[in-house]
């Protein structure tokens, strides 16, 4: 039998790679949301109509955000594990999920048919009303908040406690969506939520270059044959 191909480089300097670049989108996608905080229905119609090119950016910023965000965390989370496995575990419990849940709570799509002009203004905000209205948004949201606000602490946490990274990144990703859900709720800084999620990005990039300087046999297990079971006589 061959032995079979040792993936782990290439994973592992994947990890590293995806880890800054989910919450890096999201910064930048939040410092150019044409619409912020708690801004009315029809005033999100408003804003975005004026700002169809900034919503056009989001759009795409989305995308890379949906299929990176889990994997950054993911990559997080195996880095601290090892060192910090129930704070990490209740992390990714809460974040993955969260994640998850954001193309059913966030609706970038919709919103930027109903601003760009395929219906006026004021149907525009009827019709967001009655979307945001749906239970299973509403659902999805409350997954999306709690679970990326909360499980950010606790991976950051686990971060720090495993010494995965300096204290300061760790604190970095602590703080971050704390302060990111106090800019979007009651300050109303947009740039500052922009730089709070900058901050899970800088504290991901720290943990990106432990990645890529970590052993390959410290961060999984080198590939062999299975043997199957012997059958009993």
């Amino acid at each position: 039998m061959t032995t079979p191909r040792d993936t782990r480089t290439v994973r592992r300097v994947g990890a590293a790679v995806l880890l800054p670049v989910g919450p890096l989108s999201i910064a930048v996608l939040r410092g150019i949301l044409p619409y912020f905080g708690t801004a009315t229905d029809q005033e999100t119609i408003t804003d975005t109509a004026a700002h169809l090119g900034r919503q056009d950016a989001v759009l795409w910023l989305s995308v890379l955000a949906l299929v990176t965000l889990i994997p950054s965390v993911l990559a997080a989370g195996r880095l601290a594990q090892r060192g910090s496995p129930v704070l990490t575990l209740a992390g990714l419990v809460l974040l993955v999920p969260a994640f998850a849940a954001l193309p059913f709570f966030v609706g970038d799509p919709t919103l930027r048919v109903l601003a760009g002009g395929t219906v006026d203004q004021r149907t525009a905000g009827a019709l967001l009303t009655e979307l945001n209205g749906l239970a299973p948004v509403a659902v999805a949201g409350v997954i999306f908040v709690a679970g990326h606000v909360f499980g950010m602490v606790l991976l950051g946490a686990a971060l720090w406690r495993s010494g995965a990274v300096p204290a300061w990144a760790a604190v970095a990703v602590i703080v971050s969506q704390p302060l990111h859900a106090l800019c979007t709720v009651v300050l109303g800084l947009q740039w500052l939520d922009a730089v709070a999620w900058g901050l899970t990005a800088l504290g991901f990039a720290v943990a990106a270059w432990r990645v890529s300087r970590t052993p390959d046999d410290a961060w999984d297990l080198a590939p062999g044959i299975s043997v199957p079971p012997r059958r009993s006589s």
